[in-house]
This record gives structure tokens, C-alpha cells and sequence, in this order.
């Protein structure tokens, strides 16, 4: 029996976690043993009575930096073997793909640590191999939210946490485009109708109307993937128009 995927994490507030991986999806899987999770303090590796853990950045500047010494010592104490990635939660890292949310979920889960304050000391990155992860080109107050989505992100990808497997392939970006827009009941909605080609009972015309959707948003909202597909490049010679979304006008 292998061991479950484990999430371990590294932060000033562990009582943060769970958090919202308790409920839903991810809190039915973690309370049936599907996956771990280990909130640790670093305030644990403090040495002084006072239990410091940062300092003023040197050569001066506003605010304060997590401690070179105390940090390392937190990732050590972790004791997480060279298997697991260790992540690092920041701005400035590479952004978080589902290519590599994928990569995440298939092995035996990360080490994550948690910044505040202005972050961390550059030779903790350096010398514990630390990859520094985004989740968007914005600032939180800490690493601790950005954590917490990684997380689902993973865990939802874990056998047997979701439903159906397809569940987990039909979406936005499993295939480099936007997710297709969804329907259900009622059928009338406000005297819009769920359009006809979805309740036809015709596979091949669905799929073919739902790839279309998924490329038409993508041109339309994520200009950046959409030029990633080189068959679907707009505006080049040789390549087809931007659909038109048939939901978005």
C-alpha cells in the first residue's frame, strides 16, 4: 500500500489550516485518509525567548524579513526527503500551471513555505532548493492563502477524490483552452433556452460545439494561451479566424 499524497506546510499561522481544505471535496478525502496534511509553526525553530523570527532587511528598506536561520532550521526539522518538491509562495515566482498542478498531484506531495512580512532571506532559497511558486500577479499578505490553492488544486486531482474521472480532464486548461460553458435545468431560464445542439442527443455535434466555445472564449479572454496553439493562431497566414463565441455575442 503506498503512502497518501502529503501536503506540508510552513507558516507563522497554522491555525490557517485546514482552513477550506476541510469541507467540500478536499475534506471528505483528507478525513478518509486520501491525503495528509501537516500545518507546522516556524515559530518552533525560534531560539530566543522571545520566539523572533524576522529582522530588518539589510541595507535598510520598510518592513521585515523572515530569519535565514530560523527558516532553515524549519525546513531541516520538516525532515522531507529529496522526493518531495520544496515550494516557496511568492510574486515573483513562475506561475502556477495545471501542467504543473498535474506534475504535483502525481508525486508524493510538496513542502511548502509560507512568507510574510517583505519575505524571506534570499540563502534559504538558495541553499534548501526552494522553487518559487505565484499564483497570480497580485500581492497577499502572505503565502498561506496561495498555499491553500495549490493544495485543492492537487488534491482535487487525486484518485478518488473526485467523482468522475472525467471530472478532472474536462476543464479549463487540460487541454490548453478555456473550459466550454456549462448548462442544466430548468431548460428555460428568464426566456433563455439551454441551447438546442446540447439537448439533441448528438455526441459528435456536443463535442464539436463545446470545443468551438472553448476556443472562442480563449481567443476572446486569454489571448496569451490561445497563442500557444499554433493551428489556432489568428491573424497569421495559413491559420484559421478567431471563432466567434456563440454565448459571449
Amino acid at each position: 500500500m503506498t503512502n497518501p499524497w502529503r501536503a506540508t506546510v510552513l507558516t507563522l499561522f497554522p491555525e490557517m489550516f485546514p482552513g477550506p481544505l476541510g469541507v467540500s471535496l478536499a475534506g471528505r478525502a483528507l478525513a478518509s485518509g486520501l491525503w495528509q496534511l501537516e500545518a507546522r509553526d516556524i515559530r518552533a525553530s525560534a531560539t530566543d525567548r522571545h520566539r523572533s523570527v524576522d529582522d530588518t532587511p539589510a541595507g535598510g528598506g520598510p518592513g521585515m524579513v523572515l530569519r535565514a536561520d530560523v527558516l532553515a532550521a524549519a525546513i531541516d526539522t520538516a525532515e522531507t526527503g529529496p522526493e518531495r518538491p520544496r515550494l516557496l509562495m511568492s510574486p515573483r515566482g513562475r506561475p502556477l500551471t495545471q501542467a504543473r498542478v498535474i506534475e504535483l498531484a502525481q508525486g508524493p506531495g510538496p513542502l511548502i513555505v509560507c512568507g510574510r512580512f517583505e519575505g524571506i532571506d534570499q540563502r534559504v532559497i538558495d541553499t534548501r532548493d526552494l522553487e518559487e511558486v505565484s499564483i497570480g500577479d497580485y500581492v497577499l499578505s502572505g503565502g498561506e492563502i496561495a498555499a491553500l490553492a495549490l493544495i485543492d488544486a492537487c488534491v482535487r486531482l487525486l484518485p478518488g477524490v473526485m467523482g468522475k474521472e472525467a471530472s478532472g480532464t474536462e476543464e479549463s486548461f487540460s487541454d490548453g483552452l478555456l473550459e466550454y460553458p456549462q448548462y442544466t435545468r430548468p431548460q428555460l431560464f428568464e426566456g433563455v433556452p439551454i441551447p438546442e445542439i446540447l439537448t439533441s442527443g448528438d455526441h459528435a455535434k456536443v463535442a464539436a460545439w463545446r470545443r468551438a466555445e472553448s476556443e472562442a472564449l480563449t481567443a476572446a479572454r486569454r489571448a496569451d494561451l490561445w497563442a500557444k496553439i499554433p493551428s489556432k493562431v489568428p491573424n497569421r497566414p495559413g491559420r484559421r479566424k478567431t471563432p466567434k463565441s456563440t454565448t459571449d455575442g
